[in-house]
């Protein structure tokens, strides 16, 4: 048995199980048992064989990859992913891009809050990339100890707060909020998103809106002044999201995700 044949015959389970990537998951699963590139490594022991064989029959049930590997990868980071923790997506980078341009453009100290943390994946990569110190809150016990667990392990300046995103924090005390919230509208998810814990996903109402919105009037009080918060939303929402943080005194504006669909709210309070 080569790894070729090997990845053939699960990509051909995985296309009928209506995987969308089946190729590249094949791949994944076999590098994981693999322990390296499948061009670096000897043609497949049966131990080996069957290992991949069974991750594959459990990702053609739609059982997260990532659940599957135990990682995630998020810009620079590699994260343990587990059930019970929200596996990150990559359209969310750009939201760290945009944080990272904020703390080169003032320089100055920043009180810097990532509410809604998850897995903490926002507030580690931009303290990895910037230095910053980032608070990281997070109300669900099991993400909340995770994200603290990577922030330990990666030797990263992120303080994680078991609190209610909803209520955390002082007026005026934050210089750069982040917050990828609950946002799902109401309706069906592929089995994958679903594996995701509810309370990160589902938003509020059949907008799922609610949520968002919270998250926005919170950024209004908690932002200092010049102070700038960018939250992340499902593309429907974005004119909902602008609209009440102009009327919170907000200067807001949607920016596009890697497919170029509306997915970040960016609001900046008066100097």
């Amino acid at each position: 048995m080569r790894w070729r044949q090997l990845l053939a015959e699960g990509a051909e389970v995985l296309a009928a199980a209506g995987i969308d990537s089946p190729q590249v998951d094949a791949r994944l699963l076999a590098e994981h048992v693999a322990g390296t590139h499948l061009l670096l490594a000897p043609d497949p022991t049966e131990q080996q064989a069957g290992e991949v064989r069974g991750l594959i029959a459990r990702r053609a049930r739609r059982i997260p990859l990532q659940h599957l590997t135990g990682e995630m990868f998020f810009r620079s980071l590699t994260l343990p992913a587990t059930p019970g923790v929200f596996i990150c997506r990559p359209e969310t980078e750009l939201l760290v891009d945009e944080a990272i341009s904020e703390i080169e453009r003032r320089r100055e100290h920043l009180t810097i809050v990532d509410l809604c943390t998850g897995s903490g994946a926002i507030a580690l990569a931009i303290a990895a990339e910037t230095g910053r110190a980032v608070t990281a809150v997070e109300i669900d016990p099991v993400p909340a100890r995770a994200a603290a667990e990577s922030a330990r392990a990666l030797g990263l300046p992120v303080t994680v707060e078991i609190a209610d995103a909803l209520t955390w924090g002082e007026d005026g005390s934050v210089d750069l909020l982040t917050c990828n919230p609950p946002y799902v509208p109401r309706g069906e998810l592929p089995p994958e998103v679903q594996a995701d814990p509810p309370r990160a996903l589902w938003g509020g109402g059949d907008d799922g809106l609610e949520i968002p919105l919270i998250i926005i009037e919170r950024a209004a009080r908690l932002l200092a002044p010049g102070g700038l918060a960018l939250i992340e939303h499902a593309e429907s929402q974005g004119p909902a999201l602008i609209s009440r943080a102009a009327e919170l005194g907000l200067d807001a504006q949607t920016l596009p995700d890697l497919a170029g669909r509306p997915r970040f709210c960016r609001a900046r309070a008066a100097v």
